[in-house]
């Protein structure tokens, strides 16, 4: 009974207590007539934000009439190219993700520039590389290579080619005009003429040289022009008029000359032209 009591006693102070609070907060005055202040930007500091807007609008204005000009000059269109103009130069560089230059192309006045380690330039069509530049060497892929300068390509050390051939309806023509023109291979040269002639003409002499074979000549007719003519000691000059058949003969030395017929051969008596020689 007595904690029951007790509880009781105990609910009773904290309704009371309850009570009193509530009462005090009823009985508290009132404020009459208060005065509302209403909250915004007035005066003076209304106007500098009108102010700061509107320039805020014709920064964006001039911006855009801005843009649109430089797009006007520089013809950035879908349609055109891009074109890039300085008074001096134009440079276009391409680095890394460290920062380091890797690549440049320098458009002059005098000059166009490209420092890279491999420089390539590939058709629009099919990708294929029509030229292609590298410290070790330079590669060409079009199917022709054109040079049509009065001098020609000149080349500073030797060139490798399977095949050289002129155009159609073009003669091809191999000179040098201060030296000497060398043809070597190690399984033979081969020259041929399918439709016309073939010619060597020199100032000097000409030589045809076999160390271990022989020089061959096959054709229905050859003529040896210009030969010299050798003559008899004791046979006038007159008689040499009325000749006709001459006897081809040879010098110690390989000289070829002609000695006029006779019944048997006359090389022997006629061989005082190659004391000439």
């Amino acid at each position: 009974m007595d904690r029951s009591t007790n509880l009781d006693i105990e609910e009773l102070k904290m309704t009371r207590e309850q009570y009193i609070l509530a009462t005090q907060q009823n009985n508290l005055p009132r404020a009459e007539n208060a005065q509302l202040y209403p909250v915004g930007i007035y005066g003076w500091r209304k106007r500098c934000l009108y102010f700061f807007v509107l320039l805020l609008l014709v920064t964006m204005i001039v911006n855009l009439a801005m843009t649109i000009w430089i797009l006007k000059v520089m013809n950035f269109t879908v349609d055109s190219p891009l074109v890039l103009q300085s008074d001096r130069n134009v440079t276009v560089n391409a680095r890394n993700h460290m920062g380091q230059l890797t690549g440049q192309l320098t458009v002059g006045a005098d000059a166009v520039e490209a420092q890279c380690k491999r420089f390539e330039v590939r058709a629009s069509e099919d990708g294929r590389v029509l030229f292609s530049a590298d410290e070790d060497e330079i590669t060409i892929g079009a199917e022709k290579l054109k040079v049509t300068g009065t001098e020609g390509a000149v080349f500073g050390h030797s060139v490798e080619t399977p095949h050289i051939r002129a155009e159609p309806s073009q003669d091809l023509r191999l000179e040098s005009p201060t030296r000497s023109l060398i043809m070597e291979a190690p399984r033979g040269v081969q020259v041929s003429a399918a439709a016309g002639d073939f010619k060597a003409t020199c100032r000097k002499e000409l030589h045809l040289q076999s160390t271990e074979g022989e020089i061959f000549l096959n054709a229905d007719t050859i003529r040896l022009g210009n030969l010299p003519t050798g003559s008899f000691a004791s046979s006038p000059s007159s008689s040499n008029a009325q000749q006709t058949v001459y006897e081809l003969c040879v010098c110690p030395n390989g000289k070829l000359y002609l000695s006029p017929a006779g019944v048997g051969s006359t090389c022997q008596s006629s061989s005082n032209i190659c004391l000439w020689s």
